[in-house]
């Protein structure tokens, strides 16, 4: 054990078993291959019975948003936006977060995460002015502010509540001068600036009741992050529900997530090989380095998109390729670490509201970004392992729609982590036909 995770909060700690007795717990099997520990336990003739006390849940098999009991508001914001029926997570989850309970939920990209936990917040939010009642903490700077525009979608007939995102590269003072005149109800944002603020008094932890990261094994495996994380939660009331979403959770982060917990509800996919997505067609080509450029722009020419994502390894291959595509009249951005904050949420806004059509990445991009009208992605460089790949291959395809996926294979090593790919999903990828049906990839054709 790493002296980090001795640092860990600890609720097995004696002094604090008084509080955990409000927690009852049973292990369930959920529905579709999910494990959950949930406050349930299985009646004689094999039904789910309801436990007494908090966090009590009675499994349903909802219909859709509306069986969920939420706020007449909550539910007219999820009508505006068109959702009807919730996806498996978050019918496995919204149950059991709408009460309180902890939750620590592995599930595949684009199957609506981050509504468990907004619309969990918003339903037991009673707003008091001046007080921050909910902390979301991510990892990228673009993340956080893609989760506070889904607060602010979700919250729109619930005027009283305010939402404030913070992160690094933009100057503390407007940070600090949000807080202290019109002070936000959710805060969502990066660990490093979140504690900058609580340490310098402008951020009042005291009131906080609900404690999520967003992509939580990135935010707990990076040791800096850790810490920050650490130090923020000693900061917030020991009495809160504690929420924790990734689509990639290994064996060796989840005692580290659950250290921060209470009797968490786990939600995890049972078979790793159902993290691939339905829907999305997934290819490699064969060739040599000096070879991309050109199959690259063949095959612009040659697919039909709404949007593509272009991932690549390194900032400087960023910049060239995005300044080559632009020079042979494919109109591109980037999105890398090297610019300013400001640009890069710039950028991310134009291509999230369709003013772009190809975007050339780095990884920061390639977890938790929804950007609904993705069908194409590009692995121009390969990953380095398979996590990074599913988290890319995930902006196409989201919520279970249509997509194509495109891995370059230039090397040896690319060919191995292909591979490793291949066998941890199970998942066959073929070598791109000279042909591909449109109706395959693009939806509604």
């Amino acid at each position: 054990m790493t002296t980090d995770e001795q640092e860990l909060l600890d609720y097995d700690e004696t002094d604090e078993q008084s509080t955990t007795g409000n927690h009852a717990s049973a292990t369930g099997t959920g529905n579709n291959g999910t494990i959950a520990t949930s406050k349930i336990q299985n009646g004689s003739d094999g039904s789910l019975q309801p436990k007494i006390g908090r966090g009590t849940y009675v499994s349903i098999h909802a219909s859709g948003f509306k069986d969920f009991l939420l706020k007449p508001e909550l539910l007219r914001a999820i009508m505006d936006c068109g959702f009807e029926h919730p996806s498996e997570v978050q019918h496995e989850s919204i149950p059991q977060a709408i009460l309180g309970t902890d939750i620590v939920c592995q599930a595949k990209s684009g199957m609506g995460k981050t509504a468990v936990f907004v619309l969990a917040t918003l339903q037991q939010l009673e707003p008091v002015e001046g007080q921050v009642v909910a902390i979301i903490i991510c990892h990228t700077r673009e993340l956080a502010f893609q989760i506070s525009r889904e607060y602010e979608r979700f919250c729109k007939y619930m005027t009283q509540v305010r939402v404030a995102v913070f992160f690094g590269g933009l100057p503390t003072k407007n940070d600090e001068d949000i807080l202290k005149k019109n002070c936000p109800h959710i805060v969502v944002g990066t660990p490093g600036r979140i504690l900058a603020l609580a340490k310098s008094k402008a951020l009042n932890l005291r009131h906080v009741k609900h404690f999520i990261l967003d992509e939580c094994d990135k935010v707990l495996e990076s040791l800096d992050m850790r810490r920050d994380v650490q130090e923020i939660f000693k900061l917030t009331p020991h009495d809160k529900q504690v929420m924790m979403f990734s689509a990639t959770l290994s064996k060796e982060i989840r005692p580290v997530c659950k250290k921060f917990m209470q009797d968490p509800m786990e939600i995890y996919i049972d078979d790793e090989t159902k993290l691939t997505l339905h829907g999305l067609r997934q290819h490699y080509v064969k060739l040599r380095e000096n070879e991309k450029n050109r199959k690259l722009i063949d095959l612009l020419d040659k697919l039909e998109f709404n949007q593509v994502v272009i991932f690549v390894k390194s900032v400087p291959r960023c910049t060239a390729l995005c300044k080559l595509l632009s020079e042979q009249n494919f109109p591109a951005v980037e999105i890398h670490r090297g610019m300013p904050q400001e640009e890069r949420l710039l950028r991310y806004k134009e291509f999230k509201e369709f003013q772009t059509r190809i975007l050339v990445a780095t990884n920061l991009f390639g977890r938790g970004m929804d950007i609904e009208r993705v069908n194409i992605v590009f692995n121009y460089d390969m990953p380095e392992d398979t996590d990074t790949y599913l988290h890319r291959v995930a902006r196409a395809g989201r919520f279970g729609t249509k997509g194509l996926a495109i891995t370059y294979v230039a090397d040896e090593s690319d060919a191995a982590i292909l591979n490793d790919v291949q066998s941890r999903f199970e998942v066959q990828i073929t070598e791109m036909p000279d042909e591909i049906d449109v109706t395959t990839y693009i939806e509604n054709r």
